[in-house]
């Protein structure tokens, strides 16, 4: 009820961008706009900010550039030049509630076009008849847009003969008689336009002499954004004229639906980049006699999507909250979290968690604002922002000795309804390293029965609380986790009842132990695999026991889960385990203080067996009279055993009882087999096969073979209708296949154009049904002809023409607009035509698997399959159509789909087939697989020094290659001993979207060695190799120190570098001085006590006011003050915040140390000034013997001396 108040009075307040600003090219001297609107529904309008990389932008004074009324930012001309471009950059837009909060914009690249410069002009060339040619025009990259081409001053109109490339080239291919004349390239649209030099093509008569291949051009790697259009050239010469074919993989590329074309003879063109097209292409070139080739790899990247957006939380203060936040992307975006238009840095109160989302622990008020998430990578950046409101409690407790001497608050003429009383007796039942469980007893006066109770907690010296609840009314103890060893921390319980929250214990103040009493790791781990199911381990006693070993605790894990084995020897025979499985396991020893040090994981393998499962969906595709194709899927993973290395086929005629038999490879699921006799029904089964052995065989399936072939020696006939639906820029064309089925259909031929359907031709696939013919002009007449053709030759075309719908014709509201975007399922002239497959479904089970189940309503109601029918289910890994796919048959309803990548969305969809007869694919089903942990390590790990600061190292990184999910941080280990245990290493964790690390305070002049690991939500991928850093030699120098690099003298001579040994001169030396200095002070001390007491009062006034000006100055001036050398501070000193350091630091630590003189309580009188001169003596003649300038570092506990630094050099 409380809650619900408070949402109604305190509602959310919308706040987003309408606008947001884009990447833009400017011209020199133009106006440029950047746009940007944001959306509130106060009563106080938005105040837009623009951020130039990173830094606000003051445009008070400045004419040339200024915000629009709505936000945007107008530059009312450019400015640019080689030594002077202020406005080039990122730019961002801020928009600020007063009161209320800020959230900040996507980033936007603003760039100049340059002036246009040739880096490569045309250049004379000849080309022989039928041959290509290239004529180069290379201007600065972002100028290529507005380049063109003319021949013999006219404008040069291109086609799929004559290309320009993304460079500027011109490539002339199949080369004509009127193709010879002047060329040139220009620059317009940016300015004045320039032209390059002109080049004369000549076209000479070929020979007929042989000329050896060679590349004019060749394709070159490249990155494209997906959706966008790659063109790969690959231009070659050579007599007689090369044939060029592409392959993706070892994939022959072919030209599909205007979406793959290959140009000019050789330059392949894919529009529409998808994920799927990523990869290595090669281009060969065949002439007959000889042929080269060449490669180029395509890199498809996708801009950051949101997958889960961050939502709106309401919570009070102490609490924990959660703000979620799932992006995709190629590559990984990386994500950062913004509050009120500030970077969260992480700490131990803001964590990064589960890949990105940011969680918030004990919740203050100062926490309430806006939050945002902001994904970016190579492709792009997005943001999306959430408001975090801080509800206020009815009642807010306070200690128990506080709301002892507080009244009870009473309603308007009544008693208010009573809440509990303070718990009593709260104690620390159990305190280990890193939890701490409490207990307590019920408040005197509960006013009520079913009380529930709220653990409050905070670190010693923070504000900061949170906050744990009983788990069910009437417990009354709580173990609070993830505690920091060694760490003081304060606790405090409140009971409630249904009248609301009650008084406070007293705090509870409690330290963790320190984690040094356990067990070392046991050493000489080993496994070994006796059966299929066992694996025997054995280890040796820790060397470093501290104490008797109660327990051993024995952990495994076969990667899909993880369990814990408890024994009480050095041995242990792990039964009932998977076959053929890869099993991780290591050690803990336990003593009485607790668990140990565990040992390194120790891998094996169990031994391998005969498979226990047959294969899965075997199916049997008739192809023609007198042959069959079998397929098959190999037995589940966990029935495998061990590496299939071969497949059985067993077939048999009718009945019969004797069999024919072939075998495949492991690695092979499919096997025609010929040789049949015509019309006669054969059965089939298969087996796998291990190095142990045969497995289970499949049930029996049948099939009959066709009793006459499908004719070939001719074309196929007219199809037996052509439809047209025409729109506005695109016509939908759909038919049925020709009468005479008995005749193979390989495809159909689409031509269209305008007045002449020659212009343009479509092929497609033979199960094709209908195609759309895109980017057509508006309101105009077309003529279309469709032909089936086989390996024969094209048959009759049958013709149809329609008049594109004008621009502002709005869509026909009969249409239905699902038919549009998926073409309607045309029925063959078949009398009982298979129907798609509905229903379909996609359940992801793991990172690597998607079981895709479905209905077939051509079945009887129970969904029995009586005949030979089977399926075809394909899968790929996005949406846009004509992408490269995989299939699989099975006979049953679903199919599970292995071998999946982590963390990919996949689109699937069936077919059925029966006999000759098939249905068109279904309806799709969507799925995203699980992450799993990296498979690889960080790589390219490098270590430099910082810059003035050889004590200080930058760590430098690059993802793993195989993150399989989104990586969420890093942990950095770093050691002396290149050979010491993982558990000896110091480690660093790091933020997932981080790349570079800072380690400080190392020694200098050692090597040090250093390892990184990632982590994904779903664990710890391998560690890299370790790389070594040697810090620098240094010497401290005088007067700052600070640590600067050593001459070489110094360098050759490292002894040098440390204080001699006291020589028994120096020490008599010192003996007399300082009995002498002790006499003469002890008698002025004596002398001055006498009048110390008569002006106490001044003093004390006079100290006063000392304390007061050196208070208000460490607040003004701390910042520019450095910490001194020497500190002596008494007991009783106040300890004062640190100023916030300007400079971002991920972890933010508080230190007991002052930072200035100011901080410390000055001395108040002469006397205490002659003491502290004293001890300085001391201090100094104690460091006559050093050869070297040093700072001596002293804490005197006296309640009254504090002095400043103190450096001594025996020299002076």
């Amino acid at each position: 009820l409380v809650f619900f108040v408070h949402r109604c009075s305190q509602p959310f307040s919308p706040f987003w961008f309408t606008v947001e600003p884009q990447d833009t090219l400017a011209i020199r001297g133009n106006s440029a706009l950047l746009n940007c609107s944001a959306h509130s529904d106060t009563a106080t309008p938005a105040r837009i900010e623009w951020k130039k990389d990173g830094t606000f932008m003051s445009l008070v004074s400045d004419e040339r550039r200024h915000i629009l009324p709505d936000g945007s930012l107008f530059l009312t001309h450019v400015v640019h030049s080689k030594h002077n471009k202020p406005d080039e950059g990122t730019y961002q837009c801020v928009a600020t509630i007063e009161n209320l909060g800020s959230i900040s914009s996507r980033t936007a690249r603003l760039s100049v076009a340059g002036m246009p410069r040739f880096s490569s002009q045309p250049a004379a060339a000849t080309a022989h008849l039928g041959d290509s040619q290239v004529m180069s025009c290379e201007v600065n990259s972002d100028l290529v847009p507005f380049t063109r081409w003319e021949k013999d001053r006219q404008p040069l109109e291109l086609n799929t003969r004559l290309v320009q490339l993304p460079n500027g080239a011109l490539v002339v291919s199949n080369a004509s008689e009127a193709d010879a004349g002047l060329f040139r390239c220009l620059v317009e649209n940016v300015g004045a336009s320039k032209s390059s030099d002109e080049a004369q093509l000549q076209i000479v008569p070929e020979t007929g002499e042989e000329r050896k291949l060679e590349f004019l051009l060749q394709p070159v790697s490249v990155t494209k954004a997906v959706g966008a259009t790659v063109l790969l050239p690959c231009v070659v010469t050579g007599y007689p004229a090369p044939h060029v074919r592409w392959m993706m993989g070892d994939k022959l590329l072919e030209e599909s639906e205007g979406r793959v074309e290959i140009l000019g003879g050789g330059i392949l063109q894919i529009s529409n980049l998808t994920e799927e097209d990523a990869g290595i292409y090669t281009c060969t070139a065949d002439s007959g006699n000889a042929s080269i080739e060449a490669q180029a790899q395509v890199t498809v990247q996708v801009p950051p999507q949101f997958v889960k957006r961050p939502a709106n939380i309401y919570a009070h203060e102490s609490m924990d909250i959660i703000f979620e936040c799932e992006v995709t992307g190629i590559p990984a975006p990386t994500v950062k979290w913004v509050k009120n238009g500030d970077a969260v840095i992480p700490s131990d109160y803001f964590k990064i968690i589960k890949e990105h989302n940011l969680q918030v622990l004990g919740l203050v008020k100062s926490d309430e604002g806006f939050y945002q998430c902001l994904a970016e990578n190579d492709a792009g950046n997005i943001q999306s922002s959430a408001q975090l409101i801080i509800l206020d409690h009815v009642s807010s407790p306070g200690t128990r000795e506080e709301t002892a001497a507080r009244p009870r608050e009473k309603g308007p003429g009544e008693e208010a309804d009573p809440t509990p009383s303070y718990p009593r007796d709260v104690v620390a039942s159990l305190v280990s390293t890193r939890f701490i469980k409490l207990t307590w007893r019920p408040p005197a006066e509960p006013h009520g029965d079913e009380l529930t109770y709220s653990v409050f907690y905070s670190q010693e010296g923070t504000s900061r609380e949170r906050v744990v609840n009983t788990s069910r009314p009437g417990e009354m103890q709580v173990t609070i986790q993830n505690l920091m060893p060694d760490t003081k921390y304060r606790f405090r319980v409140v009971a409630h009842n249904s009248n609301g929250q009650g008084e406070s214990s007293a705090a509870l103040k409690v330290a963790t132990q320190a984690e040094v009493q356990v067990p070392g790791p046991a050493p000489n781990l080993q496994a070994v695999s006796n059966t299929p199911t066992s694996v025997a381990l054995s280890w040796d006693k820790p060397l470093t026991g501290n104490g008797e070993i109660l327990t051993y605790k024995l952990y495994y894990t076969d990667k899909s889960m993880g369990n814990e084995q408890v024994g009480y020897g050095q041995s242990y025979t792990m039964t009932g385990l998977k076959k053929n499985t890869v099993y991780s396991f290591r050690v803990v020893a336990n003593n009485k203080h607790g668990s140990g040090v565990s040992t390194e994981d120790v891998v094996v393998r169990t031994l391998s067996d005969v498979p226990s499962a047959p294969p899965q969906n075997l199916t049997l595709e008739v192809q023609n009279s007198k042959s069959i194709m079998v397929r098959w899927q190999p037995p589940p993973l966990n029935a495998q055993n061990g590496e299939i290395i071969n497949y059985k086929i067993r077939y048999r005629k009718g009945s019969r009882r004797s069999e024919a038999a072939e075998m495949t490879a492991g690695t092979q699921l499919s096997k025609l087999i010929d040789g049949l006799e015509r019309g006669t029904e054969y059965s089939f089964r298969v087996s796998a096969i291990t190095v142990n052995g045969t497995g289970p065989a499949t049930e029996w399936t049948t099939a009959e073979t066709f009793e006459s072939d499908l004719d070939e020696s001719r074309v196929p006939d007219m199809p037996s209708s052509l439809h047209v639906r025409p729109l506005v820029n695109s016509i939908v064309v759909s038919w049925t296949p020709p009468e005479n089925q008995d005749i193979v259909v390989r495809g159909y031929t689409i031509g269209y154009g305008i007045g002449s359907p020659h212009a343009q031709t479509i092929k497609v696939d033979y199960k094709q049904r209908y195609y759309t013919i895109e980017n057509l002009d508006p309101s105009s007449h077309y003529v279309i002809t469709l032909k089936a053709f086989n390996n024969v030759g094209e048959g009759i075309p049958v013709y149809e023409s329609a008049i594109t719908r004008p621009q502002s014709d709005p869509i026909d509201p009969d249409v239905d607009l699902y038919e549009l975007f998926h073409a309607p399922y045309t029925p063959v002239p078949d009398p009982s035509p298979m129907m798609p497959p509905v229903g379909v479904q996609a359940s992801v089970l793991s990172h690597d698997t998607i079981k895709v189940t479905w209905a077939d309503n051509s079945l009887p109601k129970n969904q029995k399959i009586t005949d030979n029918r089977y399926y075809t289910v394909r899968w790929k890994t996005n949406i846009p159509a004509n992408t490269k796919v995989k299939m699989a048959n099975t006979t049953s309803l679903s199919h599970m789909v292995t071998g999946l990548k982590p963390n990919t969305l996949y689109e699937f969809s069936v077919m059925v087939t029966k006999g000759r007869r098939t249905s068109t694919w279904s309806m799709t089903a969507q799925g995203t697989t699980f992450e799993t942990i990296p498979s690889s390590s960080p790589k390219d790990v490098t270590v430099v020094s910082k810059e003035n600061k050889p004590r200080t190292i930058i760590v430098n990184w690059q993802p793993p290659s195989e993150a399989n999910g989104k990586i969420t941080g890093y942990i950095i280990y770093y050691s002396t001993d290149v050979n010491a245990e993982v558990h000896d290493w110091v480690i660093e964790p790091v933020v997932g979207n981080r790349l570079t690390h800072q380690i400080q305070e190392l020694t200098l002049d050692t090597t040090y060695y250093f390892k990184i690991q990632a982590r994904n939500s779903k664990g710890m991928g391998p560690m890299s190799e370790a790389v070594h850093f040697r810090t620098p030699k240094c010497k401290l120098d005088q007067g700052f120190g600070t640590c600067s690099l050593l001459p070489e003298s110094f360098q050759r001579a490292e002894t040098t570098m440390f204080p001699k040994p006291f020589n028994e001169n120096h020490l008599l030396v010192i003996v007399i001085i300082s009995v002498g200095a002790f006499t003469i002070i002890v008698v002025v001390v004596g002398a001055f006590l006498c009048t110390r007491r008569t002006s106490s009062h001044q003093k004390k006034k006079r100290a006063a006011s000392k304390s007061s000006n050196g208070s208000h100055k460490y607040k003004g001036n701390s910042k520019d003050l450095k910490p001194p050398d020497l500190w002596i501070h008494h007991e009783r000193l106040e300890l004062k915040p640190m100023d916030k350091s300007p400079e971002p630091n991920p972890v933010m630590t508080e230190t007991p140390i002052p930072r200035t003189s100011q901080d410390i309580t000055p001395a108040d009188s002469a006397l205490d000034k002659l003491l502290s001169a004293f001890v300085f003596y001391l201090i100094s003649i104690s460091c006559f013997s050093y050869t070297m300038p040093i700072t001596c570092h002293v804490t005197v506990q006296s309640p009254t001396i504090a002095a400043p630094a103190l450096q001594v050099n025996p020299n002076h």
